[in-house]
């Protein structure tokens, strides 16, 4: 009885489903009878069983429009005393099936039938039999839309229906893909070369003030447990009381995403030659510390930029732009300030938010009464809600394509920020482990690119380039699914076997995955990674085939042209201390003093 039972919820979720594809985005064409305004368009949800609308606005009927909507159209006595004779009538929505209204709008010489509704629209369904009998279109019209039509053309309007073509992709694809792989293969860069610097400066004893800003938090097992804890009870909260929280997200949207932007510019403005006078000594908060002018007018730039962004977030015309700019350097910072130690807690975080990810998308549905997905209605806005509010956490492109459809509720893309982030940590961290097991590729692609050709091979090969590739292609494969399915995709399903299987299946390949694993690569390492090489010191593993006459890592390390008394490997530069000693401190047998401590010790 109990696997029966099954079956029939099985077979009903699959009902619902065929359901939910029958259902199409059409648009309702209005223009004026008395040669007003321009025409409109305007989002209509129609069931394609009933009566199929032309493609082509230039094939379709230019019928008049009559405002109907005092009536529910349920009995022949809410008809007209004259009919709808070639008419498209608006009905309110209620009180009866779509089937007995249509048939009514029908019988009273309609030529389609748009039902208004205030409430979220839903695909006028019904059976196999009513579907033969109508043979006019029916749709569902929203009542905002309504009332603009009426606002914007009067009463004396003529409409005419129609469905234009969709592209299964939209351009705007393109930029979200080179916005998550740039902001991927950035962060994760960034966040190894930042880590090694600090150790450097540690090993160095530099004990300058900037050395200590912005630590690093490393990520144990139970904070992943609690962090998933609370993604989900946020997730389930957001869904319930949305109007009342959505406020709560922004503000910390905007907070942190001005610290992001400061974190990420800073580097550079260090760089600049002017404005480099401090405050005078006083006694205030932070002030006490002296710092410099150019950064107090950076952290003023980058807090207006996130109030601008605050104050002019429902611009869909530009304030997408801002929104993007905000949540890259928020990831940014977010890669630059978590570390996952180890191989086994990037696993642990991705298996655990993959299947986060997999529930929320396809699973809510079956049991949420709207049948909508948990995932999909908290990060598209829920169509009922009062504030009409998007949450800021994702990254999102309007379409570019032509198609009228983009006026409907799908007229951005979206990518959520933990696409971005979740494999980002794990693209961190194998960066980290490049650099200190002395991979060479990497040691060639960071430091002498422009002293020899990097062949193909190489590149290929390279495993910082091997693991940004493949979440590449996990999001191109999502794309896919997205394009296929024509519904919200969770991406990490994709992601998260492309990036775990690649890492440990070159991991495996190297011979490695014991040090991979569990990181003990960053404790056994001999030397510091950017110390000259010695005759008596170990060498380190080969990743090329050259013959025995390559210099070591070191020694090419040697021969790349550095800033005095700065490391290698920094992608962005940094402020050191006054005492950094120009060179490592090396023992009269060559050997470097001490190894550099284990990553996640505190330093």
């Amino acid at each position: 009885m109990a696997a029966a039972a099954a079956l029939a919820r099985l077979a009903a979720a699959f009902l619902l489903l065929a359901t939910q594809v029958a259902c199409e985005y059409g648009m309702v064409h209005v223009v004026s009878e008395t040669g007003g305004p321009r025409g409109k368009d305007y989002c209509i949800l129609y069931n394609p069983q009933w009566a199929h609308l032309p493609h082509d606005l230039s094939k379709a009927s230019l019928l008049q429009l009559r405002d109907w909507t005092a009536s529910v159209l349920c009995s022949p006595p809410d008809l007209p005393t004259k009919g709808f004779s070639n008419q498209i009538p608006l009905v309110a929505r209620g009180n009866c099936t779509f089937y007995e209204k249509v048939r009514l709008a029908q019988g009273g010489g309609a030529r389609g039938l748009l039902i208004v509704s205030k409430e979220t629209l839903v695909p006028p369904g019904g059976n196999k039999t009513q579907y033969e009998e109508i043979g006019i279109p029916v749709a569902l019209l929203s009542y905002k839309d309504m009332l603009d039509i009426f606002k914007n053309f009067g009463r004396a309007v003529r409409a005419a229906l129609y469905a234009p073509n969709e592209p299964m992709l939209d351009y705007n694809m393109v930029i979200i893909f080179v916005m998550a792989v740039g902001t991927v293969a950035l962060g994760g860069y960034w966040a190894g070369s930042r880590d090694v610097k600090k150790r450097y400066m540690k090993h160095k004893r530099d004990d300058g003030p900037e050395k200590q800003e912005d630590e690093a938090v490393d990520v144990t097992p139970v904070m992943i447990c609690v962090f998933v804890v609370m993604c989900c009870s946020m997730l389930v909260l957001l869904y319930y009381f949305y109007d009342q929280l959505v406020y709560v997200i922004i503000g910390i949207f905007c907070l942190s995403s001005s610290t992001g932007l400061y974190s990420c510019l800073a580097p550079l403005v260090q760089r600049l030659p002017f404005g480099r006078c401090r405050v005078p000594d006083n006694s205030l908060p932070y002030f006490h510390k002296r710092p410099r002018v150019s950064m107090l007018l950076l952290a003023l730039l980058c807090l207006a930029v996130s109030v601008v962004w605050g104050i002019f977030r429902n611009e869909d015309q530009w304030a997408w732009v801002l929104q993007d700019a905000l949540g890259v350097a928020f990831c940014l910072y977010m890669l630059k300030t978590i570390r996952l130690p180890t191989f086994k807690a990037c696993t642990l975080l991705l298996l655990v938010l993959f299947v986060y990810d997999v529930f929320f998308v396809f699973i809510t549905p079956f049991l949420t009464k709207s049948g909508n997905s948990i995932m999909v209605e908290v990060a598209t806005g829920p169509s009922d809600s009062a504030t009409h509010e998007k949450l800021p956490m994702v990254l999102k492109v309007p379409r570019l394509n032509a198609s009228p459809l983009a006026l409907c509720d799908r007229p951005f893309s979206l990518l959520g920020f933990g696409d971005i982030l979740v494999p980002g940590l794990l693209v961190a961290y194998c960066h980290r482990f490049d650099i200190q097991v002395q991979s060479s590729r990497v040691y060639f692609v960071a430091c002498t690119v422009g002293s020899q050709p990097l062949s193909l091979r190489s590149l290929l090969l390279s495993s910082r380039f091997f693991r940004t590739r493949a979440y590449g292609i996990g999001l191109l494969v999502t794309f896919m699914a997205l394009a296929l399915m024509q519904r919200g995709q969770p991406a990490l399903l994709y992601l998260v076997p492309c990036t775990l299987i690649t890492s440990c299946a070159l991991a495996l390949w190297r011979r490695e995955l014991g040090m991979f694993w569990t990181g003990s690569g960053f404790a056994d390492l001999p030397q510091s990674p950017w110390a000259p090489s010695s005759a008596d010191s170990p060498q380190p593993r080969k990743d090329s085939d050259t013959g025995l006459s390559q210099p070591p890592p070191g020694e090419e390390l040697a021969k790349c042209p550095l800033p005095h008394g700065q490391p290698p490997e920094l992608s962005v530069p940094e402020e050191t201390g006054a005492g950094a000693s120009p060179q490592e401190p090396v023992s009269p047998e060559g050997h470097a003093p001490e190894p550099t401590s284990v990553v996640g010790t505190s330093a």
